[in-house]
């Protein structure tokens, strides 16, 4: 917990670097893939995902060190062997677990995140899934297990594993020669990404391409289909939270309208998108048929409410910051609390960002949150030891950031009731 959310530390701000250095890049070549809103909704899922997991909100019903220690059949030994052996075991699993999720109506909900933006970037590899609490698929690495490799390398390789996979969601790099017979490239995962039916459900390996290739599910990217991102059925919303459980939402009540039993059992576990025919007909869903014609979600907001999210999402990185830096000091159970706040932080954030009329309510309830645990904590999770003062400063953060909450909440409604009118 401790150490993963140190690592986090150094990683988040090369990251948010990337992401910038992405937008400059494309807007200094005429060619930005990068909306400020998505991106912003983007670093905010990535912060409720690092949360969750540095918190530890996730259990595995089979450990992996259960596993060796009872299936080991041999001990590799230790050294760069045993890293490489992780990592492939890794990949292996990955690419697994990845194609597990796309094509399995149940487990595609703790993907549907990722998918979520309807542009291809740096950032929307932070949209990582938060919705995850039990963790079923830690029996694909079962030949590591056998092969007795470490719980502790595989602690290691795998956060190293997943960082690896940032930077091949980018537009700006094309072909890459004889490594797209070797790795996976942003070509590949273009592909992977894209709603186009000749690229739907192809390319799901991690690092090494070579997955796809030997089971069949590989597909090169092609000049003349160019690639539409995002998912069939689209979020319409920038809330990563709300993103995160609406295809678990409607999997629940497409069960409960099902008139026959069978179909309210087998729902879970049919392709992604299957739904029971009496359901389907008495209760269509909007999904894409023409991906060439559809309209990416983009609410209507002005300048000055662009950079105030702005200025919200590094306000957050700051609190997130100050958590895993002081994990220890603040210790259980404050950590949960502190973590309660950050979610309900990005609800509010991100509501407000979608000109939800609740939104205020949402910024209300982060306010009266923020200030019952400086009560509680006797101060903003002792900030005060290092920052005397920072207790002041946090309370009139809460405070400004209610009011221009109410401002803001009150302009998008003006707005809206105009474009309905003359609409």
């Amino acid at each position: 917990m401790e150490t993963y959310g140190r690592i986090l530390l150094i990683a988040m701000p090369i990251f948010l670097l990337l992401v910038l250095f992405e937008k400059w890049y494309g807007w200094r070549k005429g060619m930005d893939t990068v909306r400020l809103m998505d991106m912003i909704s983007s670093l905010t899922s990535g912060v409720t995902n690092v949360t969750k997991d540095v918190l530890g909100l996730s259990v595995a019903i089979i450990g992996y060190g259960w596993m060796v220690n009872h299936l080991a059949v041999a001990h590799v030994s230790s050294g760069w062997i045993t890293y490489i052996i992780a990592f492939l075991a890794l990949d292996f699993s990955g690419y697994w677990v990845h194609r597990i999720q796309h094509t399995t109506n149940l487990f595609w909900n703790a993907h549907i995140i990722h998918h979520s933006s309807e542009d291809f970037n740096l950032a929307c590899a932070l949209r990582q899934s938060i919705s995850v609490f039990v963790r079923l698929f830690t029996f694909f690495l079962l030949p590591a297990a056998l092969l007795g490799v470490p719980g502790n390398v595989i602690a290691v390789v795998g956060p190293l594993h997943l960082f690896i996979q940032f930077w091949y969601h980018t537009q700006h790099i094309k072909r890459m020669g004889f490594l797209e017979h070797i790795i996976v490239t942003p070509s590949h995962h273009r592909v992977h990404h894209a709603i186009n039916p000749e690229y739907m459900d192809k390319n799901y390996s991690q690092v090494f391409i070579i997955w796809d290739k030997l089971f069949g599910t590989f597909q090169e990217e092609k000049q003349e289909i160019p690639a539409v991102y995002g998912i069939t059925r689209p979020a319409a919303t920038w809330n990563p939270i709300k993103i995160n459980f609406q295809h678990l939402a409607l999997l629940i009540q497409d069960a409960w309208r099902a008139g026959k039993w069978q179909d309210k059992l087998k729902i879970w576990f049919m392709p992604t998108g299957w739904r029971p025919a009496d359901v389907a007909a008495g209760y269509p869903v909007y999904k894409i048929n023409d991906v060439y014609s559809f309209k990416k979600y983009e609410p209507d907001q002005s300048k000055g409410f662009r950079i105030w999210s702005m200025t919200q999402l590094l306000f957050l990185l700051l609190f997130v910051s100050h958590l895993f830096a002081n994990i220890a000091e603040i210790g259980s159970p404050s950590i949960f609390y502190y973590g309660a706040f950050l979610f309900l932080y990005v609800y509010a954030m991100t509501e407000l960002m979608d000109s939800s009329k609740s939104a205020w309510i949402w910024e209300l309830g982060k306010t009266a949150t923020g200030f019952f645990l400086m009560y509680l904590q006797g101060g903003w999770f002792q900030v005060n030891k290092y920052f005397p003062g920072a207790d002041y400063l946090v309370a009139g953060y809460l405070v400004v950031t209610f009011i221009t909450a109410i401002v803001f909440s009150m302009q998008q409604q003006k707005t809206n009731n105009s474009n309905s009118a003359m609409a």
